[in-house]
C-alpha cells in the first residue's frame, strides 16, 4: 500500500480541548433519498465550521461515474464543480466541537482510505465515530421512519431496537470504516435511517431529519433542526398530491401500512413475532411501484413541457 498521508493534507493546526465525536458521511450507495447528503448540507449550512482537511479525490473518484458538473455560458465553459471530500471541524449549538467527513463514497483505495483516516482519528485523539446512512425499506410514507442503530458497544444503542437478525449485505465505506474503527479499539456506531423504498430515487428530507433527531438522541450533539420540518412536510404534501386518484399504488401504500402496524404490535408486545406478520413480497408490489415511478416521470416530463 502507498503511503496513506499522501491522500490526505490537514489544513492549519486544528486543536481540541477535548476528544471530538467524528461523524462520517457518505453519499452514494447508502444514501437513500438522499438523506445522507442532505444531513451534511443541513449541518454545514446551519453550524459554524471551518474546513481542517481535504482527501486527494483524483486518487478517490472514478470521475466517469461521478462527472464533475460544469457551467456553460453562452459561447464558453465558465466553471467546473469537482467532487469533494472534506473534513470539517464543526460547532454546534451548545459549542461543543465535533468532526464531519462528508463526501462521495470513494470508488478506488478503500483499504488506503481507510488508513488515512486513521491518521486523522489519532491526529484528533477520536474516541467515538458514527456513520450516517439511509436504505430502502418496505415502509410507507405515511408513518414514521425507522432507524436502525447499531454498533460495537450496547451503551452505544438507543431505540427500540432492529427487525433484522443476520444477513449479508454488500460493502460500503461507511460501514467498513464503523467495522475497520471498532476493530482498532474505537466506539464505532451507525445510525441508518429506513427509507420508503418507492421514494428512494428522489429527495426526500425526512430520512435527513431523521438522522439529525438520531444524532441528538445519540452522541449528545445539538443541531438546529432548521428548515428540515418545513421541507419533510413540503415533501409528504407533494407525494400526497401525486398519490391523488392512484388506486393502484393506494394498495400498495395500504398494504405497506398494515405491515408496518403487525410489526410495531409485535415489538410492542414483546412476542418476536415479526417472522410471522403479513409481508408483503417484493413481487407483490414492485409492478405497481414501477407503473407509480413511470407515472412521477411522465408528469416531470410534462411540466418541463409546459415550461417551454
Amino acid at each position: 500500500m502507498r503511503d496513506p498521508a499522501e491522500i490526505v493534507t490537514f489544513h492549519g493546526d486544528t486543536q481540541f480541548e477535548n476528544s471530538p465525536v467524528l461523524i462520517h458521511a457518505f453519499s452514494g450507495f447508502v444514501d437513500a433519498g438522499g438523506g445522507v447528503r442532505q444531513l451534511a448540507e443541513h449541518i454545514l449550512a446551519n453550524c459554524e465550521n471551518t474546513l481542517i482537511a481535504s482527501f486527494d479525490v483524483d486518487e478517490l473518484i472514478d470521475y466517469r461515474a461521478r462527472r464533475p458538473r460544469m457551467q456553460y455560458v453562452v459561447d464558453h465553459f465558465s466553471s467546473v464543480q469537482f467532487p469533494k471530500i472534506d473534513l470539517y471541524d464543526v460547532e454546534d449549538a451548545n459549542g461543543k466541537h465535533f468532526l464531519l467527513l462528508f463526501g462521495p463514497e470513494p470508488d478506488y483505495q478503500w483499504n488506503r482510505f481507510l488508513a488515512a483516516v486513521d491518521l486523522v482519528v489519532q491526529k484528533f485523539a477520536v474516541e467515538l465515530a458514527v456513520g450516517v446512512s439511509a436504505i430502502p425499506w418496505p415502509l410507507p410514507h405515511t408513518r414514521p421512519l425507522g432507524l436502525t442503530v447499531h454498533g460495537n458497544d450496547s451503551e452505544l444503542l438507543f431505540g427500540s431496537g432492529s427487525v433484522v437478525g443476520e444477513i449479508e449485505v454488500p460493502g460500503h465505506v461507511g460501514a467498513l470504516m464503523e467495522y475497520h474503527l471498532g476493530e482498532l479499539g474505537l466506539k464505532s456506531m451507525g445510525i441508518t435511517a429506513q427509507v420508503p423504498h418507492y421514494l428512494v430515487s428522489f429527495d426526500y428530507p425526512q430520512g435527513a431529519l431523521a438522522l439529525l433527531d438520531g444524532l441528538m438522541a445519540g452522541p449528545d450533539i445539538v443541531i438546529p433542526r432548521g428548515a428540515l420540518p418545513e421541507s419533510a412536510q413540503t415533501s409528504l404534501t407533494n407525494i400526497t398530491e401525486q398519490l391523488t386518484g392512484n388506486d393502484e399504488f393506494a394498495a400498495v401504500v395500504q398494504a405497506l401500512e398494515t405491515q408496518y402496524d403487525q410489526i410495531a404490535q409485535a415489538l410492542i408486545a414483546g412476542s418476536g413475532g415479526v417472522a410471522d406478520a403479513d409481508i408483503p413480497s417484493a413481487d407483490q408490489i414492485a409492478a405497481q411501484v414501477e407503473a407509480f415511478l413511470a407515472e412521477v416521470d411522465s408528469a416531470k416530463e410534462s411540466d418541463k413541457d409546459s415550461d417551454l
